[in-house]
């Protein structure tokens, strides 16, 4: 009898040990967008847009990752109005930059400035 209870813990293990079938048709990728560097001269909140939906709030010193399916991923950098005097959006709506992920990339953009506005440049991962 004991040897059936163990061999039954056992083989129960080895079920909860295998994948589940499911999430191995599950691939993404994973964006980080960060504000590390103190690039943006600006103290106000950043507007981080995915395909056009407001995804993530940045303040300095800060940094956001994404879990997304591998594609084409527009995204968009917009100052936010916020407490901080002067940090009300412009007229214009910021250009757009496209991003290519594939299944289980880990990309790493930081946040700059040029006279045309903010953009994501590319940095190495640094873990």
């Amino acid at each position: 009898m004991r040897w059936s209870a163990l061999s039954l813990f056992g083989f129960l293990s080895l079920f909860a040990a295998t994948p589940s079938v499911q999430a191995a048709g599950e691939d993404y990728g994973v964006l980080i967008i960060s504000r590390e560097r103190l690039e943006v001269a600006t103290s106000c909140e950043i507007g981080v847009y995915i395909q056009d939906q407001l995804s993530a709030r940045l303040f300095q010193e800060q940094s956001t990752s994404f879990n997304l399916p591998p594609g084409t991923v527009s995204l968009r950098l917009k100052l936010l109005p916020g407490q901080a005097p002067g940090c009300n959006p412009g007229m214009l709506a910021p250009g757009s930059q496209n991003i290519t992920l594939k299944a289980g990339d880990v990309l790493k953009f930081r946040i700059a400035m040029t006279q045309e506005g903010m953009y994501l440049k590319p940095t190495a991962l640094d873990y």
